[in-house]
């Protein structure tokens, strides 16, 4: 695809707005269904306190995939990945009917196996046809196929991740617009790699989606949204991943700040012995709220990591006046998680002191 080199800037500012624009029409349609079919009832396990829709992501996937459709039909040189497509809509689908009517682990799972291997077909590919060559070494061989397997386990992770967080109002979509247009901007911006385009319009989509759910959701995205959102994020990151023009441990530190919470939230239930797969209110920006910190407030917190941490070590990373070698980008990537992993300790004792001490006060208050 050199759809994003054939474009000038306005073009490019008209695609991104009209699909952000197509995405808020769609999300208000979802709302009016929503409203009728799809509610969200408070409970233990969640952290809003009124019925709200959910299922609002549905709008973005459509609006999405119709920019890109619409894309490939108008402008000669963007081929359609139908791959991609596919395999989109089959992770949206199955959000969409686990939004109406929960479904069991493997009824999710097997959908995302399939997806990752429609979109990492080439891989598999290739690694069918070593494996049919006999002159290929088995070494070589082997070594393809633990790539493929951690790249099927980290793309089903990232859409079960994106899952996870997706708790409070706006924490999931305002993630997910900077980690799309972080990385859309590193593919695009020398206009050598061709992708920029793509995850641009799923950053615009998701802008569209926004105002519905932030500050104050009147929809959520339910897991038609947050799986395909997971999807795309583990897309853009393997693309970016794959460009020579910018540095290879760039998507890692984007995702940091989501990263780090499913990913300590998750090692803390397994060690305790927690059915880690469960429903939960364990990560930090639900232990946050739980605080007493509006959801516009955690949201603010966790924006705040990817301006003043995360966008500093990107310019780092890729400016070319100042850009280290790779040894020292893995040492700097190392280091972000080490410290992230320590403020997100630090940020549980300290919501844990402060439940812990409002449930004191407010005994005392109650004997008193």
């Amino acid at each position: 695809m050199g759809g994003f080199v054939s474009l000038s800037a306005i073009d490019i500012a008209l695609w991104l707005t009209a699909v952000a624009v197509l995405s808020a029409l769609l999300t208000a349609g979802a709302l009016l269904y929503s409203r009728r079919r799809l509610i969200d009832l408070p409970g233990q396990r969640r952290s809003h306190s009124l019925p709200t829709p959910r299922g609002g992501g549905i709008g973005l996937c459509i609006a999405g995939v119709a920019g890109f459709i619409a894309m490939s039909a108008l402008i000669s040189d963007v081929t359609l990945p139908t791959r991609l497509i596919v395999a989109i809509a089959l992770i949206a689908l199955v959000g969409w009917i686990d939004d109406h009517r929960p479904l069991p682990i493997s009824a999710r799972l097997i959908p995302q196996f399939i997806a990752m291997l429609l979109f990492l077909w080439p891989f598999v590919a290739q690694s069918i046809a070593q494996y049919t060559d006999a002159n290929i070494e088995t070494s070589s061989f082997v070594q393809n196929i633990l790539l493929l397997i951690l790249f099927i386990g980290l793309g089903i992770w990232s859409i079960n991740l994106h899952n996870f967080m997706d708790g409070i109002d706006g924490i999931l979509a305002a993630q997910a617009i900077f980690v799309l247009s972080v990385l859309g901007w590193l593919c695009g911006h020398d206009q050598r790699n061709p992708h920029g385009m793509e995850i641009g319009l799923f950053a615009a989509a998701t802008l569209g989606f926004l105002p519905f759910n932030f500050p104050r959701a009147r929809i959520f995205m339910g897991d038609v949204g947050s799986g395909t959102l997971g999807l795309l994020i583990f897309v853009a990151a393997m693309w970016q991943f794959a460009s020579p023009y910018s540095a290879n441990l760039s998507a890692i530190v984007v995702g940091s700040a989501f990263i780090t919470d499913a990913t300590c939230t998750l090692v803390s239930r397994m060690i305790r012995g927690r059915r880690w797969y469960a429903p939960h209110r364990e990560h930090l920006y639900q232990w946050m709220t739980r605080t007493g910190l509006t959801h516009a407030r955690v949201a603010d917190c966790y924006a705040a990591w990817n301006l003043f941490v995360v966008l500093p070590i990107i310019d780092l990373l890729n400016v070319p006046a100042v850009r280290i070698d790779r040894t020292a980008s893995w040492i700097v990537a190392i280091a972000l998680y080490i410290v992230a992993t320590v403020v997100w300790i630090c940020g549980k004792r300290w919501c844990l002191y402060k439940v812990k001490f409002s449930r004191t006060s407010r005994t005392d208050h109650a004997n008193a």
